[in-house]
């Protein structure tokens, strides 16, 4: 077999919760492929991250064009073995339903939906092969619970909780890990400013979801946390 370095993927890696992760693990002298659509944000953040080493390695592309995530995947691939994949690319838009337009449904199962199943599906060739891997999704406490004005986005997530429960259990004889985190509100840019102002200090901060992700990443044991809904102390925003 190959000499691989091993290697962390998170998508959605520009800003927000996957920033925060993709500097957690950077810290942690862990190998990290850094993908977003803004090649700009990711040229910042390893710019920030230089002091930890070259370990930020930006990967600029769109998950949901399946095509191009394909053979870009493909050329990475002969350097370096995908062991954990972070799905965290994810956007949304406050609506009610019915004014909701087409183009946003659309977008927003692509991405979050889509490239995510996409992604996962990609790695996991060699992740059977060497019988090793972990695939950590991103979901939201949204496909938990009923959130107005976010039906899209709920869908989208709890289409993804659904795909990778059916995964995880046709994947476990390659010993091979799902990992489902369901975070309530987070201080990130996905939010509307006047939201951010009103609910700020009640939200999580993405860098201690990010620490919580690594403590999964590094425990090296027999057992697996399948699912995980994290919510802050004082509770959701509904």
């Amino acid at each position: 077999m190959i000499k691989k370095t091993n290697a962390i993927w998170i998508t959605g890696a520009g800003s927000g919760i996957g920033k925060a992760v993709a500097a957690e693990f950077c810290k942690q002298k862990k190998y990290v492929i850094a993908s977003a659509r803004n090649g700009k944000a990711l040229l910042e953040v390893k710019d920030i991250l230089k002091e930890f080493g070259n370990y930020f390695i930006p990967f600029p592309l769109d998950v949901s064009k399946r095509n191009l995530l394909e053979k870009k995947l493909s050329k990475l691939s002969q350097n370096y073995f995908i062991k954990t994949l972070v799905n965290n690319a994810g956007i949304t838009s406050f609506n009610h339903a019915e004014n909701e337009n087409f183009e946003n449904i659309e977008r927003i199962i692509k991405v979050n939906l889509l490239g995510a199943i996409f992604a996962a599906k990609l790695v996991l060739p060699e992740m059977i092969k060497r019988r090793k891997g972990t695939i950590i999704n991103i979901l939201s406490v949204a496909s938990k619970k009923i959130f107005t004005q976010s039906s899209v986005y709920s869908a989208s997530k709890a289409g993804l909780e659904a795909y990778m429960n059916v995964l995880r259990e046709e994947v476990r004889k390659y010993n091979i890990k799902v990992i489902n985190i369901f975070p309530g509100a987070t201080k990130t840019a996905i939010w509307p400013d006047e939201m951010l102002e009103q609910f700020s200090k009640r939200m999580m901060l993405p860098e201690d979801i990010a620490e919580f992700i690594f403590s999964l990443y590094s425990s090296n044991t027999s057992i697996v946390p399948e699912e995980v809904v994290l919510r802050p102390i004082q509770g959701d925003l509904q």
